[in-house]
C-alpha cells in the first residue's frame, strides 16, 4: 500500500476524470514534512468520529514557509481534488457564494467591445466564476482583485443597458468555494484575514460548520462530507489583520509554519534545484535565517524564506555569483530601502556570513577549475 493510499479518506468514492486531474500529484522533489505526517494521521484517525472529525485546518506562518505546498500534499494524501481561492480586501458575498447573471442575447453581444465579448463568451462556457477571473487575469495581466472588480463593472453595465424591455434569462454561476463545498474537494482559502466586510466573514464562518450549509439564491446546499477547508494565512504581513475569532474557532487543527530546520532547508533545495554543494548551501541557509530574523527585529516588512533560498541556490548552480545574486534573489526581495539594506548587510557581517560566503565561492571556483579538463 502506498503512502497516499494509507490516508485516503473515501477510497470507495468514484471521482470524475475532471476531478482526478485536480488531485495533486506529488513531484519527485517533494519532501514529506512532520506537519504533513501529523495532519494526515490526525485527519484520517478522526474522519469517522462524528463531532471529533477534523475538516477545517489552519496553516499560519511566514510567506514561503510551505503552506500551499502542504495544502496540495494533503490533497494527494487524502485523494481529494485540490482547488483554492485567494481572498482580497474588498471581497463581497458574491465572491463567497457566486452570482446570478443575465444571459446576453447574441445581437447585444455583437455590439459590445472585444473585452466585454471575451468576458461573456468565457462566462457562458464555464461552470463557475473563478475560471472567468483566471481568464481575465491572464488576458489582461491583472490581479485577482482587479479581475473581480472588472467582472462586477461589466455586469453592472450590462444590467444598466438593458432598458429596452426585452425578457432576460438569468443563470446562477457558483463561486469556487461553493463548487468545492458541494462536491467534496480540498479547498485552500488563502488570506481570509485581509477581508474587510464582516458580512462576508459571517458567510464564511457559517459555511465552515461541520454540519454547515450555504444559502444560494437558487437553493440551500449542505456541506459535502468529504469537504476539507485549509485556511492559509501569513503572519505579520502588510495588509493583514488578526484572523477573525469566529473563523479561528471553527478550526479543529492548527499548524504554526516557520522556516524548517537548516538540514531540511538544504535537503529541499538539493531536491528541487539539483545543486549539491552542501557547504555552500549551509552558508546560504544560515544567511536566509539571519536575514529573516533581522527583518523581523527591525520591522522590515519583506520576507526571507524558502522561495528566496530556492531561487538563490538555483542562480548559483547556473553560474551566477553568490554575492551578486544575494541581492537580486534575497535582499531586494525583502527591501530596496538603502537604510534597511545596510541593517541587513550589517547583520550578515556581524555573523561572519559574508566572509564565509566569499570563502565558499573561492573554494567552489577552485573545485570547478580542478574538474574542468
Amino acid at each position: 500500500m502506498t503512502e497516499n493510499e494509507n490516508y485516503h479518506l473515501s477510497p470507495e468514492r468514484q471521482l470524475t476524470d475532471a476531478e482526478k486531474k485536480l488531485v495533486w500529484k506529488k513531484p519527485t522533489t517533494h519532501k514529506v514534512s512532520e506537519e504533513e505526517q501529523r495532519i494526515s494521521k490526525e485527519v484520517k484517525r478522526n474522519w469517522h468520529r462524528g463531532e471529533m472529525k477534523i475538516a477545517n485546518l489552519l496553516l499560519e506562518g511566514d510567506a514561503g514557509s510551505g503552506k500551499t505546498q502542504l495544502a496540495k500534499a494533503l490533497s494527494a494524501n487524502f485523494g481529494l481534488p485540490y482547488t483554492k481561492v485567494t481572498c482580497f480586501a474588498d471581497m463581497d458575498k458574491s465572491d463567497i457564494i457566486g452570482a446570478i447573471l443575465p444571459v446576453i442575447s447574441s445581437e447585444r453581444l455583437e455590439k459590445m467591445e472585444p473585452a466585454e465579448q471575451t468576458l461573456w463568451k468565457s462566462l457562458y462556457e464555464s461552470n463557475g466564476l473563478q475560471s472567468i477571473s483566471e481568464i481575465l487575469m491572464e488576458a489582461l495581466g491583472i490581479t485577482q482583485e482587479q479581475a473581480a472588480l472588472k467582472i462586477k463593472q461589466l455586469l453592472e453595465r450590462a444590467a444598466a443597458e438593458n432598458n429596452d424591455g426585452e425578457a432576460i434569462e438569468y443563470r446562477f454561476y457558483p463561486s469556487e468555494i461553493v463548487r468545492a463545498y458541494q462536491n467534496g474537494y480540498l479547498l485552500e482559502i488563502q488570506e481570509p484575514n485581509v477581508i474587510r466586510d464582516a458580512a462576508v466573514l459571517m458567510a464564511l464562518n457559517s459555511a465552515l460548520e461541520l454540519d454547515g450549509s450555504i444559502n444560494l439564491p437558487t437553493e440551500i446546499i449542505r456541506r459535502h462530507p468529504d469537504f476539507i477547508a485549509v485556511i492559509t494565512t501569513n503572519r505579520s504581513y502588510a495588509g493583514t489583520r488578526p484572523l477573525n475569532e469566529a473563523l479561528r474557532d471553527r478550526v479543529q487543527h492548527t499548524e504554526k509554519m516557520d522556516l524548517p530546520t537548516k538540514e531540511i532547508m538544504i535537503e529541499r533545495v538539493m531536491a528541487k534545484t539539483g545543486f549539491q554543494d552542501g557547504k555552500m548551501l549551509g552558508i546560504l541557509a544560515d544567511m536566509i535565517v539571519v536575514l529573516d530574523k533581522t527583518a523581523r527585529a527591525n520591522a522590515i516588512k519583506g520576507v526571507a524564506g524558502m522561495r528566496s533560498f530556492f531561487y538563490w541556490a538555483d542562480a548559483i548552480a547556473g553560474g551566477a555569483s553568490a554575492k551578486e545574486s544575494l541581492y537580486h534573489k534575497v535582499i531586494y526581495k525583502i527591501t530596496t530601502d538603502s537604510e534597511e539594506i545596510k541593517l541587513l548587510e550589517e547583520a550578515l557581517k556581524n555573523h561572519g556570513l559574508l566572509a564565509s560566503l566569499d570563502e565558499a565561492e573561492i573554494e567552489q571556483k577552485k573545485n570547478e577549475n580542478l574538474t574542468t579538463p
